[in-house]
């Protein structure tokens, strides 16, 4: 399959759960996905590198580092980010991408196609969710 397809269109959400095209879709939205984030990375560490450090005022030099240390953090969780979208392109290969691992049973496409690298279903995401606020509350 050679043919692009646009993303946030195009899923193929007729014939089998997780068949060959839908499987195809997912890759290149993950892909894609991995690439800008890479891009976007590069361009932030080229931005930090030319960035001019020796800046005489010390509210300059202060704010200089808060952006910087924001930048970072964002680019720390981004790191993350990829290992997730790496992890979703192995279930791909491996035929478990789109079921959820604590049920078994298959993710929605448009809950996959809103959040690629999605691992619950909705369902099993909110029974998660509210045990974790439980434990947060007590």
């Amino acid at each position: 399959m050679s043919e692009t397809l646009p993303l946030g269109q195009g899923l193929p959400e007729d014939g089998p759960f997780m068949n060959d095209r839908q499987k195809e879709y997912f890759r290149k939205k993950l892909l894609a996905w991995k690439s800008e984030i890479l891009r976007e990375a590069k361009e932030t560490l080229e931005a930090l590198a030319s960035d001019n450090a020796n800046q005489a005022d010390a509210a300059d030099r202060a704010s200089s580092e808060t952006d910087r240390a924001i930048e970072l953090r964002a680019r720390d969780r981004q790191r993350k980010l990829i290992s997730k979208i790496d992890a979703a392109i192995e279930r791909i290969d491996d035929g478990t991408y789109g079921y959820c691992e604590e049920t078994g049973e298959p993710i929605s496409l448009k809950r996959l196609d809103a959040r690629p690298i999605a691992t619950l279903s909705l369902e099993a995401q909110e029974r998660h969710e509210r045990r974790e606020k439980v434990y947060r509350d007590e």
